[in-house]
């Protein structure tokens, strides 16, 4: 019998069922019964991370304190379980496969013919298991949905977990039961034929979670039990809500996390769950007091439909800030490629705050510097985030220090002024991602100066580490290529700018900021604190920033 019980999650019908959500919810109640609850996610895709992957295609990439760079569910289990989660807590088929092929390389398998089954498989058992070590629960979220072919080594993965270890490992299977607004009812096939997928995989759940944007009367949970050959009592309604953050509350009232305790041999612990209901409480609460932000950027729409997925940890962040402000939160996607064709004016006008978030490449930049110009003229509330923070610098350089051509090297190569360049390779501060390309990834340290806005802002909500001489010690996750170039620091101090954080040794810039003399709230930072925002812990820049907009709203009204 292993230490470690799991809890394999997986889907059917369709994608984007909230896999990662259901895990992290029924995660929630587990810890919350007093169990040392962990998660990992076992995505298909043949890429190592989920780095190299286009925003639109699969949604925000999530960067974890070791420099992972993830998908987005890995930040949902980081917002619930208030855990730390890292290299450890993900895996695609890439690095399955890579793992395999450079110990085949290194004679790791001792001159045996290496078969796709069972060495892929268990080279998954393996990183499940090690995600697992130390830890009560592991739930294991198995990414598409079943019936897919390049899903068959995770599947397979799980019927043999579940073969060697019986009494430890069960299965929660989410499907889909659509409503056709022209028939008014809920249908149960693609439940039906979900499950047979599975079932041909070698694996019956334990237990059916049903998603739907309405809930399932008991009629058809009758229909489901019988066809699916799964026990009425284990069907866990999950019908659309206004938050994510209610799920566990709607499953804790099904009694699921109890259901899945006794089906593990586990006993039921008192819940102690104040704090959440307590959340739940003021996520879900009105306000009439809002603010609208605009995020420019430029994954933000493909074909005729808007992707809010793209910036899914800013959304959240935004969202953390809203409830601890207690002001309304809306937001205005701003695609930066119609900035250029139109002008700032258009598309700005009217707001409260603006942000320009992460981006990559020359496309709709000269769109982002125009909004950072909007913002800083038009003394709007900003809050650059690292690419934001590098574009910052640049629209300054060129607008008040008078650097015409000043640019970033990865946007013009040739400009004299380049503000933002790429620096010599050195294993302290970077990774090498591929041929010709390293990065900064993950937490990094940063000197935050004393009598600045951001030493304000950190102090407030008493993060950091004081310093003797009256400076903060702050660490804050990265997720970038080029820096900010030295060369031009006084040229931009000697105009007004502030550069409020340096790396300890003061080689990097890590945060801009303008005085209030010249702007009421203007901040920006090469790191990503949206990554480490969470709802009953908001990251300070966000918090301070709706409260900035909220003042700018009202003196402007």
């Amino acid at each position: 019998m292993s230490s470690t019980k799991y809890i394999f999650i997986s889907g059917g019908v369709i994608s984007g069922l909230g896999k990662g959500v259901t895990s992290a919810s029924l995660g929630v109640l587990l810890k919350s019964r007093g169990y040392k609850v962990t998660a990992i996610k076992c995505e298909s895709y043949l890429n190592v991370d989920s780095g190299t992957i286009n925003p639109i295609e699969h949604g925000d990439t999530f960067l974890c304190n070791d420099g992972l760079e993830a998908d987005m569910d890995l930040g949902t289990y980081e917002r619930f379980l208030d855990i730390p989660i890292g290299r450890k807590n993900f895996m695609t088929m890439g690095i399955v496969y890579q793992t395999i092929i450079d110990r085949e390389r290194s004679m790791g398998y001792g001159g045996k013919t290496v078969d796709a089954i069972p060495t892929v498989p268990n080279e998954i058992i393996s990183r499940i298991k090690a995600a697992g070590e130390g830890f009560d629960i592991c739930l294991v979220e198995l990414g598409g949905t079943a019936g897919e072919y390049q899903n068959i080594f995770n599947y397979e993965a799980a019927r043999m977990m579940k073969l060697d270890l019986p009494e430890d490992v069960i299965h929660v299977h989410i499907t889909y039961v659509p409503v056709p607004e022209h028939l008014g009812e809920p249908k149960t096939k693609p439940t039906q034929l979900s499950l047979r997928f599975l079932n041909m995989s070698g694996i019956q759940p334990d237990f059916l979670v049903l998603r739907s944007n309405l809930p399932i009367d008991s009629l058809r949970k009758d229909k489901v039990a019988i066809q699916c050959n799964i026990p009425k009592e284990r069907l866990i309604m999950n019908a659309d809500l206004k938050s994510i953050y209610e799920l566990p509350i709607k499953f804790e009232e099904q009694k699921f996390d109890k259901k899945v305790l006794k089906v593990l041999g586990l006993s039921t612990k008192i819940l102690k769950f104040d704090k959440w209901k307590s959340l739940v409480s003021t996520v879900t609460s009105q306000r009439k007091n809002r603010v609208m932000i605009a995020i420019a950027g430029k994954y933000i729409a493909t074909g005729d439909y808007q992707l809010p997925d793209a910036y899914n940890s800013l959304t959240h962040a935004l969202k953390h800030a809203s409830w601890g402000t207690e002001i309304g939160v809306d937001f205005k996607f701003v695609n930066t490629e119609d900035i250029e064709r139109e002008g700032a004016e258009k598309y700005l006008s009217g707001v409260d705050g603006i942000i320009v978030p992460i981006g990559w490449g020359s496309r709709g930049v000269e769109g982002k510097i125009l909004a950072v110009e909007y913002a800083r003229q038009n003394k709007v509330p900003y809050l650059g985030l690292c690419f934001g923070m590098q574009l910052a610098c640049v629209e300054f350089a060129r607008n008040v220090v008078g650097f015409s051509d000043a640019n970033s090297e990865e946007v013009s190569a040739k400009s004299k002024h380049k503000i933002i360049h790429s620096i010599p390779f050195d294993p302290k501060y970077q990774v090498i991602k591929g041929e010709g390309t390293s990065m900064r990834l993950g937490a990094f340290d940063c000197v935050i100066k004393k009598d600045t806005l951001a030493h304000s802002i950190y102090s407030k909500y008493g993060i950091g580490k004081k310093q003797r001489n009256g400076n903060l010690l702050v660490s804050e996750r990265h997720r970038h290529r080029f820096e900010f170039n030295n060369e031009f620091r006084q040229d931009l101090e000697a105009k007004g700018m502030i550069f409020s954080g340096t790396s300890p040794d003061d080689f990097f810039v890590e945060v801009i900021e303008l005085p209030k003399k010249m702007h009421p709230f203007f901040i920006a930072t090469q790191a990503h604190p949206e990554y480490k925002s969470s709802p009953l812990n908001p990251h300070p820049f966000f918090l301070e920033f709706v409260l900035a907009s909220e003042k700018f709203k009202r003196k402007n009204k």
